[in-house]
């Protein structure tokens, strides 16, 4: 089935979807970069977004999801098959001291609501710039907080297109891993269930101060996919970095940035090979002056461009 194919058959199933043929996928990642998707699908409903799944099990074609592109580098070939942005599933709504969130909702957007609210717990995720769903895939944190910290259970789609509820517990969320990455899961919504312990007062002190720490510390004025590196045991990777000498390093487009060495940044027209070149020599020269393997936080997928 070619894509002109795919896309049409995928226009008869989906009734509340935008599609695309040959989509430029750099307009939807952080760091600005990627090719090409075969066929882009910008899912309108959970209903959907199980449907696609179910399709594309049925028919062996590769599937792959998108929440809003912040810690993951798309190569510049561009990804085969079908790709799904979950962007537009992003209700979020208060019941009681639960919040309910949809997969394709800005966890950021997510905190705000639980200050008005009054309702504590998600504070740590008022600077983090990824999706719900991206936050239980990966059990994001910061400042001391993690998703796994008041997340009690989520609705997610296997690969066969059922639709399943996993529990805290059989998420079996740890330190930037889940259950929804090893069995290719998709979260269509999460509950969290927060506290009444804290006014509006003290909720909004504590994130605006992370924000300020965010805000002073990281380079948020460059394109980048966040945090590169996960923090290796009883040491801090942007630390290594900068004692490595490697702030300002540049490959291509792409550079270790001077006012965070934990990050990587585009400040010229940088590519996704220049990414992973720049990667793949901080870990190299991480490891041979101090020993310490750097393994990545950041997520890598695609193809890469045919030279």
């Amino acid at each position: 089935m070619n894509n002109t194919q795919l896309d049409q058959e995928l226009k008869k199933l989906l009734t509340s979807s935008v599609i695309k043929i040959d989509e430029p996928l750099y307009k939807y990642t952080y760091t600005e970069t990627g090719g090409a998707a075969d066929v882009y699908v910008e899912a309108g409903t959970v209903e959907d977004t199980a449907a696609v799944i179910a399709f594309a099990n049925k028919n062996n074609i590769p599937v792959t999801y998108l929440g809003n592109g912040s810690n993951i580098i798309i190569r510049d070939g561009g990804i085969r098959g079908i790709v799904v942005s979950l962007l537009k599933l992003n209700d979020i709504r208060v019941e009681g001291r639960t919040l309910v969130a949809e997969s394709g909702a800005a966890i950021i957007d997510a905190s705000r609501l639980a200050l008005q609210h009054e309702l504590s717990g998600l504070e740590f995720a008022c600077g983090i710039p990824g999706s719900v769903g991206g936050a239980v895939y990966m059990n994001a944190g910061a400042y001391g907080g993690e998703a796994k910290d008041c997340l009690t259970q989520v609705t997610a789609i296997n690969e066969s297109g059922d639709f399943v509820k996993l529990t805290l517990e059989e998420l079996e969320l740890g330190y930037r891993t889940s259950r929804v990455q090893t069995e290719h899961l998709v979260v269509v919504s999460a509950e969290f269930e927060l506290s009444e312990e804290k006014n509006y007062d003290e909720i909004k002190a504590v994130m605006d101060d992370l924000t300020e720490k965010r805000e002073s510390k990281q380079p948020l004025e460059y394109p980048s996919c966040g945090s590169v590196f996960q923090r290796p045991p009883g040491n801090f990777a942007g630390k290594l970095i900068q004692d490595a000498g490697l702030q300002g390093y540049r490959i291509g487009g792409v550079e270790v940035s001077k006012k965070h060495a934990g990050f990587m940044v585009n400040v010229d027209g940088g590519t996704a090979g220049d990414y992973e070149a720049l990667i793949e020599h901080v870990q190299n020269t991480i490891q041979d002056q101090f020993g310490v393997v750097l393994h990545r936080e950041v997520r890598i997928i695609g193809d890469n461009l045919e030279k």
